[in-house]
């Protein structure tokens, strides 16, 4: 049998079932500050309002308030890409957490790089949203500066050098060079690298500064024919790996920037007929939580997806309330985790 959706209870008859105008429970249930109503009305209408299970009006709700309660988050990939990312689901936990805690709620925007009228500074100026999270920062990010010289809410996970822009961001350096050192300590001397995404993203900057400035402290030659560009996915390991292997001079280990595209890159070793670790080594980078299951089990380094949204959400409300904190630049450390797919013996 189909059930019957009960009709809701409107904020006429919130008003005439406690005895005020229809403004003032506007003002009562949206909080709104110096209204000036007395704490026994007040109660009054809270009571009357839970009792018809009464919900207000999104738009009426901010007519009042001034405020969407709801911020974006923003990343740089397509619609397409992002839905295949194993390492945003963490961040967009953490991030909704610290929404839902404070009546917020969250608008994904992926937004496409390919596109260049795919922008995301309208969805504060037109007041869809009260603040904007920005995962994945490219190098000359002009709509996140132009947001932050106006004053407007918005958090960037990742750093734009120059722009001291609000910021959470995983130490992407530190950990690039710890995964390097670990398979220099193993004796690799021939190590390669295949970065997370194209080098307008400053992520795969930092952590191909990692990796060269890991090889440099141990008097080790780069080469930059040793570099191979990913592009977030797996098949853009696999492609990167491939050309690795048919190199005349063969390597003997492998740092690839991200999990999703170190993935491919373990394939692409198997289907050319290689072991992983005993003629490649890999190590990982962001610890997804597919990467324990793989055979052989990715040693990775470990970048905390769930605190970097929980800890951009919070600075982003502080922001929107007008209350900023001293430190606005947040720096996450990370750490090896050490499994099979490097050959050391744990």
């Amino acid at each position: 049998m189909m059930s019957v959706r009960k009709r809701r209870a409107t904020s006429a008859e919130v008003a005439r079932e406690a005895g005020v105008s229809r403004t003032t429970v506007s003002l009562v249930l949206n909080n709104a500050p110096n209204a000036g109503i007395p704490e026994e009305t007040r109660r009054k209408v809270l009571e009357v309002a839970a009792r018809l299970n009464y919900v207000p009006n999104v738009s009426a709700r901010r007519l009042v308030s001034g405020k969407s309660h709801t911020m974006a988050f923003v990343i740089h990939q397509s619609p397409e890409r992002a839905a295949s990312d194993l390492f945003l689901p963490e961040v967009l936990r953490g991030l909704v957490t610290v929404a839902r805690e404070q009546g917020y709620h969250i608008l994904f925007h992926p937004v496409d790089p390919d596109n260049p009228q795919d922008d995301y500074a309208n969805l504060f100026y037109q007041g869809y949203v009260d603040g904007i999270v920005l995962s994945g920062p490219q190098q000359h990010e002009m709509e996140a500066i132009g947001l932050f010289e106006e004053g407007a809410p918005i958090v960037v996970t990742g750093r734009l050098p120059g722009y001291e822009l609000p910021c959470v961001d995983a130490d992407n350096y530190q950990g690039a060079a710890l995964a390097t050192e670990h398979l220099i300590e193993l004796g690799h001397r021939r190590i390669g690298l295949i970065t997370n995404a194209p080098s307008v993203y400053l992520a795969s900057q930092e952590r191909h500064e990692g990796y060269r400035n890991a090889l440099e402290t141990a008097e080790l030659l780069y080469d930059p024919s040793l570099v191979r560009e990913g592009y977030f996915t797996a098949e853009s390991g696999y492609q990167a790996m491939s050309q690795l292997l048919a190199m005349a001079e063969p390597l003997t280990a492998v740092f690839v920037a991200s999990d999703v595209v170190a993935l491919g890159a373990v394939q692409a070793v198997k289907d050319d007929g290689r072991r992983i670790p005993q003629d490649v080594a890999i190590v990982g980078f962001d610890d997804v939580s597919i990467a324990k299951y793989v055979e052989p089990h990715l040693t990775t380094v470990h970048l905390p997806a769930y605190d970097l949204g929980w800890h951009s959400g919070q600075l982003l409300l502080r922001l929107i309330a007008q209350d900023p904190p001293a430190e606005l630049i947040q720096l996450l450390p990370t750490e090896l985790v050490i499994r099979d797919s490097c050959g050391a013996i744990v």
